[in-house]
């Protein structure tokens, strides 16, 4: 792998900013000639450094605004547990993200739902039924204040 220099991490930025601009106005943003950062950005793509483009959805437009994060301890930390935790909670649509944690839990999970009746049908029946779930408990977000594209 080549070292990431200070183009490379402009190109990255540039890309988290807008990852729809052009090649010729990241060129021009970042100091460089198309063809080289082109070649730029391929390579940061196959080295793994950029691993997708995506759009940015305004979930509440969508109906979605309901946040809340779940901590989730396991009875159960052994591989196989974790590994049937990992495989069976990218089944829920609901759960944005979920993060093995260090400290008094096991994971965080944040769910985004309609409302507080969908969350907790989504959580008495598709979180808790996880397997090897022991103990969940749920922090309501009440105004989010930053998030990715916000």
């Amino acid at each position: 792998m080549v070292e990431l220099d200070r183009i490379d991490h402009s190109i990255i930025r540039e890309l988290q900013k807008n990852s729809r601009i052009t090649v010729t106005e990241l060129a021009s943003r970042v100091g460089l000639s198309k063809t080289p950062c082109q070649v730029r950005m391929r390579r940061l793509e196959e080295q793994g450094y950029i691993t997708g483009y995506t759009a940015l959805v305004n979930q509440t437009k969508l109906g979605l605004s309901h946040i809340a994060f779940a901590q989730v301890t396991l009875n159960d930390t052994s591989s196989n547990a974790l590994e049937a935790f990992n495989k069976a909670v990218k089944q829920i649509s609901a759960v944005e993200q979920c993060h093995m944690i260090a400290g008094n839990f096991d994971y965080l999970l944040k769910v985004r739902t309609r409302n507080m009746a969908e969350y907790r049908q989504v959580l008495g029946e598709q979180i808790s039924a996880l397997p090897h779930v022991l103990q969940t408990s749920t922090f309501v977000v009440m105004e989010n204040v930053k998030d990715a594209g916000i």
